[in-house]
């Protein structure tokens, strides 16, 4: 299994979860858990990935997860999940 984080930070607008599970699916990535919350109008959302399974490469999946973060206007970030976890230890 690749497990990778990902999250997403911004403003709340319609599809955010819609585009970003589209593009998952597309590339044969399995959604493991999502959880989401929107906090007076602002949508944070951390989603666990297995992308061991997909299409393409880590970098060309960061590339492209970039231009629909600027397509969204929120910012999402996409980690694997050993970073993920060096980065944030307390």
């Amino acid at each position: 299994m690749n497990r990778t984080i990902i999250t997403v930070i911004g403003r709340d607008r319609v599809g955010i979860i819609a585009r970003i599970c589209t593009y998952l699916a597309e590339n044969n990535i399995n959604v493991l858990d999502i959880n989401q919350s929107i906090v007076q109008g602002f949508f944070n959302m951390i989603m666990i990935v297995d992308a061991q399974n997909a299409k393409k490469d880590f970098a060309v999946l960061n590339e492209e997860i970039e231009k629909i973060s600027e397509e969204l206007g929120v910012k999402i970030k996409m980690q694997h999940e050993d970073i993920f976890n060096v980065m944030h230890r307390i």
